[in-house]
C-alpha cells in the first residue's frame, strides 16, 4: 500500500524531476503545500510531491513497526513508479530525519533539512513542546461534536489557537461526530525511532561527495540544534566545498510558519534550477 500523496507543478511546465516534501510529527502533507507551490513556480523543471508519512494524514493503518527505516521503505515503494523521478527531499523536523534515512538507500541530488537535528537526542532536548502535545492528546476524548469543540479543549490546556487548529486537521467527520484519527501509540513509536537514530554519518558522507547536496536550515530560536550541533554543521559546510550548506533564520522550530519568506528564499538560493 503506497503512501497518500499530492503532486504539484507550475502551470504549463514539463518538469523532469521531483522534490518530495515531508512534514513533521503530527502533521500532514498540507503543511508544506505553500512552500512547495512557491518552489515549483520558481523552478518549473521540478514538480513537488506532498507526502503523508505513515501513521499520519491519509496514510494510516500501514503494516509493520513504526520506525525511520519503515518510513524510508514506504517512500521507496511510493516513489518507485512516479514520473518524473524524485531527485530531492525537503523535510521538516521528523520529516528531515526520514529524508536522511531515505538518502542512505536512494540516489538523490538535493536534501533540504529544516530544523531537523540528525543526531541522538535521548533527552528530547528542543522537542519538549512536541512531547507535551502528544501527552495532552492522549488525555483527550477521541470523538467531538465539532472541530471548534476540539480546538477549544486544546486551547483550554494551554496551547495556542494556531496549534489547536493545526491539530484539528486530524479530525475526520464520521457518523455525525468528529473523530481524532491519529493512533498516538504509533506516533510515539515513530518519535522513539527519531530520537534514537544517529544520522550524522549521512551528512558527513555528503560532505565528502558521497551523497546528495545537503542544505540545513535552522531556526535561530529553536533548541533542536544545540551549540555543538551548529558548530558541527558549520564545520561540514566549510570543509565540503559546497556539498553542505547552512542557513540560520530568525525563527523557532516552525520555520515555515515563523519565516515563510525566508525559508522559500533559502530553498530557491540553495537548490539548483
Amino acid at each position: 500500500m503506497k503512501l497518500s500523496i499530492d503532486t504539484l507543478s507550475a502551470p504549463g511546465a514539463h518538469p523532469v524531476k521531483a522534490m518530495a516534501f515531508l512534514h513533521g510529527i503530527l502533521g500532514t502533507r498540507v503543511n508544506l503545500r505553500a512552500v512547495a507551490r512557491r518552489f515549483v513556480e520558481a523552478r518549473p523543471a521540478w514538480s513537488a510531491v506532498l507526502v503523508d508519512l505513515r501513521a499520519h494524514g491519509q496514510s494510516l493503518g500501514r503494516e509493520g513497526a513504526d520506525t525511520l527505516d519503515a518510513c524510508a521503505r514506504d517512500l521507496e515503494e511510493t516513489f518507485a513508479a512516479l514520473a518524473p523521478p524524485v531527485r530531492g527531499l525537503f523535510g521538516h523536523s521528523f520529516g528531515g530525519k526520514v529524508a536522511l534515512r531515505f538518502a542512505e538507500r536512494a540516489t538523490l541530488d538535493e536534501l533540504v533539512l529544516v530544523d531537523s537535528g540528525p543526531g541522538l537526542r535521548l533527552d528530547h532536548a528542543g522537542s519538549e513542546a512536541t512531547m507535551g502535545v502528544v501527552a495532552l492528546l492522549a488525555t483527550l476524548p477521541k470523538e467531538w461534536p465539532s472541530r471548534e469543540a476540539f480546538v477549544r479543549a486544546v486551547e483550554a490546556q494551554g496551547q495556542q489557537r494556531g496549534v489547536a487548529q493545526w491539530l484539528a486537521m486530524n479530525l475526520r467527520h464520521e457518523g455525525g461526530t468528529f473523530r481524532f484519527v491519529l493512533e498516538l501509540d504509533r506516533v510515539q513509536a515513530l518519535l522513539d525511532s527519531y530520537f534514537q537514530a544517529d544520522l550524522w554519518p549521512v551528512l558527513e558522507a555528503s560532505a565528502r561527495g558521497e551523497g546528495p547536496r545537503v542544505h540545513v536550515v535552522i531556526g535561530e530560536r529553536s533548541r533542536v540544534f544545540d551549540h555543538d550541533d551548529r558548530v558541527r554543521v558549520s564545520a561540514l559546510e566549510t570543509s565540503s566545498r559546497g556539498r553542505v550548506s547552512l542557513d540560520l533564520l530568525p525563527a523557532g522550530h516552525w520555520v515555515h510558519v515563523d519565516d515563510f519568506e525566508g525559508l522559500v528564499r533559502c530553498l530557491l538560493d540553495r537548490v539548483a534550477v
